[in-house]
This record gives C-alpha cells, sequence and structure tokens, in this order.
C-alpha cells in the first residue's frame, strides 16, 4: 500500500493490498478497499464505502456524501457498493442511499467521465459509460452498457435500458427501453443498430428487436394495447426482453417515439 504522508486515513478503515492514496484524500473509518485501487489527489471516502478491486478514482471526487434528500437524517447507516474496475475520473460524486439500510450500488467496468453526479440509491450495472456532467437524480437505474451523453439530465425514479444510447444535453423523465437511440427531451428516434453490431448481435437478432421496436411504437396500439397484444407476438429472447421491460415501467411510463409528443401515453 502507497499512503501520501498528507493523506489523512482513518485507523479503522480497511485499505487492500497494492493500492494507492494520493495526496491531501480524505478516508474515513467505514471505508472498505479491495486490492489495486489508485486514488487520486483530494478524493473522500466518507460514510460506508465499499470499493472492490482495480478502481481508479480521480482528484476530487466525493464518494458516500450524504443524500440531498430533505427526509434524510444522520442516524440512518446507509452505503455505496462499488465493483471492480471502474474509472471514475475528476469531480465526480456519488451518494449513499437515503433510506435506512439502503445502497447508492455501482457495478464492474464502468466509465465516469469528469463531473458525473449519481444521486443516492442510483444502480449501475456493467460497463456503462456515463459523459461528462450528466446528473442522475435519486433512484435512477442505468443497465448494462448503456451510454449517457454529456450534460444530460435524468429525473428520479427512471430507468434506463440495456445498450440505450443517449445524445448529449439531453433531459428525459420516463424510462428509456433496452436498445434505443434517445435524444433531446423524452424522445426515442430509433434503434442504436451501431451498438448493436459492435456487441455482437447477428442479422437475426437485430431484426428480433427492430420488430420489438415497431410493434410497441409503431402499430398504432396505445401502451397498454400494445403490452397486452405482445404477449401473443413470436418475439425471440431479445424482443421479450424488451417487452418485459416495457411491462415494468410502471411509475414512470416509456418516452415516446419523436413525432408522438409529450402527450402521448407513452
Amino acid at each position: 500500500m502507497n499512503v501520501h504522508p498528507t493523506a489523512v486515513v482513518d485507523p479503522a478503515a480497511k485499505v487492500g493490498n497494492n493500492s494507492e492514496i494520493g495526496p491531501y484524500c480524505v478516508i474515513g473509518p467505514q471505508a472498505v478497499l479491495g486490492e489495486n485501487n489508485v486514488l487520486q489527489a483530494h478524493v473522500v471516502l466518507e460514510g460506508s464505502v465499499t470499493l472492490g478491486s482495480g478502481n481508479f478514482i480521480g482528484p476530487g471526487t466525493v464518494i458516500g456524501g450524504a443524500p440531498q434528500d430533505l427526509s434524510f437524517t444522520s442516524d440512518r447507516k446507509t452505503h455505496v457498493q462499488i465493483g471492480d474496475k471502474n474509472v471514475i475520473r475528476e469531480h465526480c460524486t456519488i451518494h449513499r442511499g437515503s433510506p435506512e439500510g439502503s445502497s447508492t450500488i455501482v457495478g464492474n467496468g464502468n466509465f465516469f467521465m469528469v463531473g458525473a453526479h449519481l444521486g443516492h440509491n442510483c444502480v449501475i450495472g456493467n460497463n456503462v459509460i456515463i459523459a461528462n456532467n450528466c446528473l442522475l437524480a435519486g433512484n435512477v437505474r442505468v443497465d448494462d452498457g448503456a451510454f449517457l451523453g454529456g450534460g444530460s439530465t435524468f429525473h428520479q425514479h427512471m430507468r434506463i435500458g440495456r445498450m440505450v444510447m443517449i445524445q448529449g444535453s439531453s433531459a428525459f423523465g420516463k424510462d428509456l427501453p433496452p436498445f434505443v437511440l434517445a435524444a433531446e427531451r423524452n424522445s426515442v428516434f430509433g434503434l442504436n443498430v451501431i451498438g448493436m453490431r459492435r456487441a455482437g448481435f447477428n442479422a437475426e437478432q437485430r431484426n428480433d428487436i427492430k420488430a420489438a421496436f415497431k410493434f410497441l411504437y409503431q402499430s398504432g396500439l396505445n401502451l397498454s394495447q400494445a403490452i397486452a397484444q405482445s404477449e401473443k407476438e413470436k418475439f425471440g429472447a431479445l424482443g421479450r426482453e424488451f417487452f418485459a421491460f416495457v411491462r415494468e415501467a410502471k411509475k414512470r411510463a416509456i418516452v415516446p417515439l419523436r413525432g408522438k409528443g409529450e402527450g402521448s401515453d407513452f
């Protein structure tokens, strides 16, 4: 373990082998770090924070700060749990959970660019890219392989599906089904075909997703009708995955296809 002499590491903190703690870092007593983590200058870990192995944390990042939730009280025991091989660049903020015993959770292999913010109880999957200055409110879920363009904002309690691609400077308050391209304000523009090809999806798999997408957005059915009728369609595994997501989107509903407008029941 390599700890800079200006760093403040509480004796109760647990720091794994071959980890580096840079200048002026502050590591609280409840921090637990695995092996081969690199914390650059001025990183703060406060509250109950667990890091896996092989993470890189850039200068000025604060992990485990109290949630920005008016109902939160300091006596609650809440957490941040971060997996392995994540890159968290300069000045990111990741707040711990708000309800008693709850956690903000980050998986493995994610890349958070400068200034990204994860509010309390966010759940981030694996291999997600969150570009500069994205703002995620509390309880946002981001599934595996999604890309969130820089400067985009996300309302509390929404979900972003697997391999969604989001244009920068966009804003969303409804759920985004897997594999879609989304931009501007609560608008879906199509499917992330290039992303699916890069991920190794073959033509049959891509066509299955296209069929589900068209059935949801272009069949002329409203949302509840499309969900009901989808049970009778012969979708493959990925088409069924697409509609399973749609059926679960009850709190925030689904982002509409561009042109249907905010008045759509999607």
